[in-house]
This record gives structure tokens, sequence and C-alpha cells, in this order.
């Protein structure tokens, strides 16, 4: 176990290792320079054990799209390492990650603007099994497409389909279907059901699970719905500003929130009781986010921590366990 944290398991299927993604803010037109950096992740360490589902929740703006994209390599990374069952995916060049990418996929969060509208169905599915040479010959990938549909609750007739003749939750069952097509081995699941009704969502979330069990797939789920990341989530992370603030197994951070921040989310969860919503208190988070351009010095909380202290201002808490599982950046619990 390593300061960074987390898994129990002796060899973590992902790790990610002090991972930072800063982009730069220029100034000038014909000459570019420099100006600022948007420290969208800044120093971010967890591990993924196989077969498990991380969920990673926290404010929109806060880093969680840009981690899941650096572990794509579809952003690289500032600083950090990213290790896919001890490969680091930030040393390879393009032509070595082709094989590390039938082995990683991605569910997008936009079912609408995913999908190629010109494209049917079964072309869409088709595509990446053709691009990647996992099945050759035509007519068995037009029965995996069938396959694909119907494993993902849709009907296999669906493939003669373009995807403005679906619903939304259609669409996400076709997007959860192409990242099933190269038997992938994880599943990075970006805001995965955000975009669809409530209902639809916890059909969606069902489908995952149950393609979890099905196939041993491991996810690393992208949410806001604490709700949802609690029902799906084996462990759960919470980032605020780039940062990590708090991880620990899913009923023990619901259950024994320790970072303030951590706090005021779930307090922010409503009751669906009229009268104990009314009664109960609220943790109201005061001011504003600090800019990811110019955060705050020491801990990145501080400026809206109830806790906080002098000291907070200045010294930068350590990621660390208080109880076995359980790892936190507050220094005042």
């Amino acid at each position: 176990m390593t300061d960074t944290g987390m898994t129990n398991a002796t060899t973590p299927f992902v790790q990610v290792r002090n991972l930072k993604m800063h982009f730069p803010v220029t100034d000038g037109v014909m000459i570019q320079t420099t100006v600022a950096q948007v420290k969208a992740v800044d120093g971010v360490s967890f591990d993924i054990a196989k077969g498990e589902t991380l969920g990673l929740v926290g404010e929109s703006g806060c880093g969680k799209t840009t981690i899941g994209r650096c572990i794509l390599q579809l952003e690289k990374a500032s600083e950090g390492e990213i290790l896919f069952e001890g490969t680091d995916l930030t040393q390879l060049s393009q032509k070595q990650l082709v094989p590390m990418r039938e082995k990683i996929q991605v569910i997008f969060q936009d079912p609408y603007s995913s999908l190629n509208p010109r494209m049917k169905i079964g072309s869409i599915l088709d595509e990446p099994m053709r691009v990647h040479g996992i099945i050759t010959d035509k007519i068995k990938r037009k029965e995996r497409v069938r396959e694909l549909l119907s494993i993902c609750g849709l009907d296999p007739r669906f493939a003669d389909r373009y995807p403005h003749e679906m619903s939304g939750g259609q669409r996400q069952r076709v997007g959860i279907a192409r990242a099933l097509a190269l038997n992938p081995q994880f599943i990075i699941c970006d805001e995965a059901v955000s975009a669809l009704d409530v209902s639809i969502q916890a059909q969606v979330i069902n489908l995952l699970e149950d393609l979890r069990d099905q196939f041993n797939l491991t996810y690393l789920f992208i949410a806001h719905d604490l709700s949802v990341v609690r029902h799906i989530s084996n462990r759960v992370a919470v980032m605020y500003l780039g940062n990590l603030v708090e991880l620990a197994e899913g009923n023990e951070l619901f259950d024994n929130p320790t970072h303030p921040y951590t706090r005021a989310l779930l307090d922010a969860v409503p009751i669906p009781d009229p009268q104990a919503e009314a009664e109960r208190a609220h943790s109201v988070i005061k001011g504003e986010i600090p800019s990811p351009i110019n955060p705050p010095s020491g801990c990145v909380f501080h400026p809206r921590c109830p806790l906080a202290v002098d000291r907070c201002k200045t010294d930068t808490p350590k990621f660390r366990e208080t109880v076995s599982g359980h790892w936190v950046a507050c220094d005042q619990v």
C-alpha cells in the first residue's frame, strides 16, 4: 500500500500516480506566449483493482473528465504515470497504444453527439472490429453486431436504423455496445447516464452492472449524481478543484464522510421525505469555487472550509489513511 492509496490488491489493475494536467493560457495573435496554467488536475493518485468499479465524483469543472481523457490518452498528461497492467501508457507511442485501445474503452456522456448521425447503427458497431482486425470476416462481424445489440437489450434489427431514429436511452445502449465490441477489460464511463431520464438511468445502471459481472469488466465511473455512484461503485473517490480529497469503500464514505467537502456534498442530497427534509440541518458551503488558474495555496478547500485554521492556508494536507481503506486529505479531521 502506498500513500497514494488505495486498493488492497497486491498488483492493482490500473494505477494513476501523481497525475497532473495543466492547460496553457496563451496571449497574443501572431506570437503566442503562455501567461498562465489552468490546473485541471493537480497531483491525483489512485488505484483500481481488477473487476471493481471506482466512482469518481465532484462538481462540474473539478477535473473528473480530464482524468478519464488522460487515462485514455486523448490528452497527454503534464506529469505523472498511468499504469495499465504494469505498462505506463504515458510512455507509449501512438502505434504502441493501438493494442491498448482494444483493452481500454469509453462510454461518452452525450448519446446524441457521440454517434455519427450519417452511419447506421450496424456500421457504427462494425467499424471498431474492422479497424482493429478483431473479426476479419464480414458475415461474422454482422453476426457479432446483432449479438452486441442483443446483449445490450436492443432489437438486433436496430442495426439498420440511424441514431436519430432511436431514443436517448437506446442510443446510450448503442454506445455501450460499441465499447464492448473490442472485448475490453477496462471501461471509463464518463457521465454515462447524466443525460438520460431518471427511469432510463436505472435501466442503464443495471445493464452496466450485469455486463461487469458477465464479462469481468473494470469500471472508472465518472459522475456527479451521488445516488447513482453509491448504487454501482465498490469504492468512491471525491474530487475538488483538481485534487482528490477523500476515497473509501462506498458504504463507508456515505455513512461516515470525513472531509468537510464530502460532508457538504452529502448534505445537499435531498431526502425523499418532505417532513424529514424540512426538519434536518443543512450544511451550506460558503463562497465560490476558486479559479483553477490561480488555486489557493495550502489546502485548496480552505477558503470555503468551516474547519479551516491558519495552517490550512500554507500547508498542503497529505492524503492519509484515517481508518483501514479510508483516505482523506485534511489535517483537521
